[in-house]
């Protein structure tokens, strides 16, 4: 039963409760990194709240990407070397801090499904800004469609890692994941840094450097996409094959079509060009709605809930359909500014109630470290995968008991 205002249901709230973290993780390059990510968290204070090390990181990545961004807006103009170093460099900052969430969270004791669902949240976020970025660096803006294709792919990906572990109940990480596309991008970035992005243009064997790099993407994102439906297919673990809260395994398929489907749509039908002026406005736009929709399905997953169909944030792509429809009674440009800020304020309300329902109801803090009695072992999900663990289990339950406890001893 939902309460005034409320997103997350009793019912709900106490399923997150009980979530049991499971994963499972192959990545070539995971182990190698470990020994300076357990370096890296044993130099930062045990105050230090875990989700204040993602959400830092994932400022950082943002704020680099958007230098990158604000000196070629169009992916077409060469960047200064400078600006793609530095966004190598937040990258790894990002990649960095993200690793060791969840090491810091094990180490102080305060792992909870808050702190799995912030992770994946700010991951939803960067893969907007990590695409986008990239494919300014190889100035693949001179061919759009080429680069609306590449960022929207990234998004793809990403949910549907995540609809698979909605039906299996388990995050699967290939041997050529996350990590290693995010090396390759800094590769990228720090070559674009060196020999100037116009590099990429440069010919091999009569074709452009660019469309290798391209067509590699599209050769490893098939491979993941086929692991992923080979389990989406297989059926879930809910009842009759179901998903984990007992839906449908394709059902995932539809509120993402509601992005895809409009976002190419309305990129057609522009007669202003306003995805080809504005390539990197339109995909944070329509990259706003997609991480929302994806922090709902991750939701959906750790509730064992249904996910919904409709999305508020949709109402950012309607503008500029329903505009379209009237033969563009305001600039298309305008509208795109309209909506880009509509779902940006949408996604960011939306993130912030959940996060503090959820912590309203285990009685922590989002970024500052609750004072715990003893005794409780946390789950370390970050770390676990980032370790290749098969299956992790948080105690989440424990911990709100415990915080009852203590609220009760307080008063």
């Amino acid at each position: 039963m939902l309460k005034h205002n409320q997103l997350l249901s009793t019912s709900q709230l106490k399923k997150l409760e009980n979530h049991k973290y499971s994963c499972v993780s192959a990545s070539f390059l995971d182990p190698i990194l470990q020994p300076w990510w357990n370096f890296l968290v044993r130099s930062i204070p045990t105050w230090l709240a875990p989700n204040l090390i993602t959400i830092v990181g994932l400022f950082v990545n943002i704020v680099t990407a958007l230098v990158l961004i604000l000196y070629s807006p169009d992916a077409k103009s060469d960047p200064p070397g400078w600006a793609c170093f530095l966004c190598a460099g937040g990258l790894f900052a990002y990649q960095s801090l993200d690793a060791i969430d969840g090491k810091q969270a094990r180490r102080t004791n305060t792992s909870s499904p808050l702190g799995e669902l912030f992770d994946h949240g700010c991951d939803s976020i960067s893969t907007v800004f990590v695409a986008l970025s990239a494919c300014i660096s190889v100035q693949i803006g001179h061919h759009p469609y080429w680069m609306f294709f590449q960022c929207f792919c990234a998004m793809t990906l990403f949910y549907c890692a995540h609809w698979q572990t909605y039906v299996s109940g388990t995050l699967r990480f290939g041997k050529i994941d996350v990590t290693e596309a995010q090396i390759i991008i800094m590769g990228i970035h720090v070559i674009s840094g060196i020999f100037g992005a116009s590099i990429w243009k440069s010919k091999i064997g009569g074709i452009e450097i660019w469309y290798v790099v391209a067509c590699s993407t599209i050769v490893l994102g098939s491979m993941s996409l086929l692991q992923i439906f080979s389990v989406i297919l297989a059926g879930g673990v809910g009842k009759n094959g179901s998903t984990v809260a007992g839906t449908s395994v394709l059902s995932p398929i539809i509120p993402f079509s509601l992005i895809l489907v409009p976002a190419f749509i309305i990129s057609q039908k522009s007669t202003e060009g306003v995805f080809e002026m504005n390539p990197s406005l339109y995909i944070v736009t329509f990259g706003m709605v997609a991480a929302k929709v994806t922090n709902r399905l991750v939701v959906a997953h750790m509730t064992k809930s249904e996910l919904e169909y409709f999305d508020w944030g949709l109402l950012g792509p309607f503008m500029l359909f329903l505009n379209q429809y009237f033969n563009n009674f305001l600039p298309e440009r305008i509208v795109l500014f309209g909506a880009a800020a509509w779902c940006t304020f949408d996604l960011i309300k939306y993130c912030s109630q959940v996060c503090v329902e959820i912590c309203n109801h285990l009685n922590i803090e989002l970024f500052k470290i609750t004072p715990q009695l003893h005794g409780v072992q946390p789950s370390g999900a970050k770390e676990e995968h980032n370790n290749g663990a098969s299956h992790v289990h948080n105690t989440s339950q424990q911990h709100r008991k415990q915080n009852r406890v203590s609220r009760r001893n307080n008063n």
